[in-house]
């Protein structure tokens, strides 16, 4: 069972998102509507109620969704610098020609495609979206040692990894073990993170501390480190914080989890859901961790 499940980003305009994404990622839009008052309130987001959504799919028709939500910009937000969902990870089959692709679009490229030193497994890149959401595309050219990673089966193919920035990496993975039942995979690891020394500007060469949660054999989550100066996400009142927002996850039981939620399990109408129960709560920063049985 995979647990990823999905990610869902914040926008200011629907319309012009949703077309970007199908346009220059070729995902699909498979579902659209508005958000129901139940769903909002099991966000802890009871302003969301109403917004408009949709829901789409990579052109490999993976079950892995992005969602996105619209909502007022939050003025000052600024990506890469405050705790919470940083990023979300697509795997694609040539990361030079996905870059070649975006070059003329309207995302901006804040990590050309760059090979890590030691880790000939992946060749990744990143770009900012138009609400400051924050993308990796990565190749996989094969496994690592014990893991398992995803071969695309479409140009850019669905999220394999989100990448959770936190004010106490320890803390989050031990919240994560004792209250969701993940799994510590790489316990730490000191990289070269270019990104986050422009965001903090850090030299180029200072080194970051990151770790890995795995399910089985498969990487899903990468947990960051963040530096002194990050700060919490600032948001609207009762809306859902901006860019990447919300995390879904699939899980064995709704009732093993002992993290208390924002609002009791209920099931939702939407193919996100597939008429199972859902859930969401939140770990030691706030974070938005939405949980969906599995069926």
């Amino acid at each position: 069972m995979h647990l990823l499940r999905a990610g869902t980003v914040t926008v200011s305009d629907l319309g012009r998102s949703r077309r970007i994404y199908e346009r220059w990622l070729d995902y699909e839009t498979i579902e659209q509507g508005s958000v129901a008052a139940q769903l909002a309130a099991s966000w802890g987001a009871p302003g969301a109620a109403g917004a408009p959504y949709a829901l789409l799919q990579p052109a490999s028709k993976a079950g892995i969704y992005l969602r996105l939500v619209e909502a007022p910009a939050v003025p000052g937000f600024v990506p890469l610098v405050t705790y919470g969902w940083a990023a979300l990870e697509f795997c694609v089959r040539d990361v030079l020609a996905v870059n070649e692709r975006l070059l003329e679009s309207p995302f901006e490229i804040i990590g050309p495609p760059r090979r890590i030193e030691g880790l000939d497994a992946i060749f990744p890149m990143q770009v900012q979206g138009p609400d400051g959401e924050i993308c990796y595309f990565t190749q996989i050219n094969s496994d690592l040692p014990g893991i398992r990673l995803p071969r695309a089966r479409s140009f850019i193919d669905h999220l394999f990894i989100n990448v959770l920035a936190s004010s106490d990496m320890r803390a989050s993975q031990q919240w994560m073990v004792r209250h969701l039942g993940f799994r510590i995979g790489r316990e730490s690891m000191e990289i070269v993170y270019t990104m986050l020394a422009r965001a903090f500007g850090t030299p180029m060469d200072q080194l970051y501390t990151i770790s890995t949660m795995v399910h089985d054999k498969d990487v899903f989550l990468e947990v960051d480190q963040m530096p002194a100066a990050a700060a919490p996400r600032t948001k609207h009142d009762g809306l859902l914080p901006p860019g990447v927002a919300i995390t879904t996850f699939r899980v064995a039981d709704l009732d093993a989890v002992s993290a208390p939620s924002l609002a009791g399990p209920r099931a939702h109408d939407s193919r996100l859901y597939h008429g199972q129960r859902s859930m969401t709560v939140t770990d030691p920063d706030g974070t938005l961790f939405e949980l969906v049985e599995a069926g």
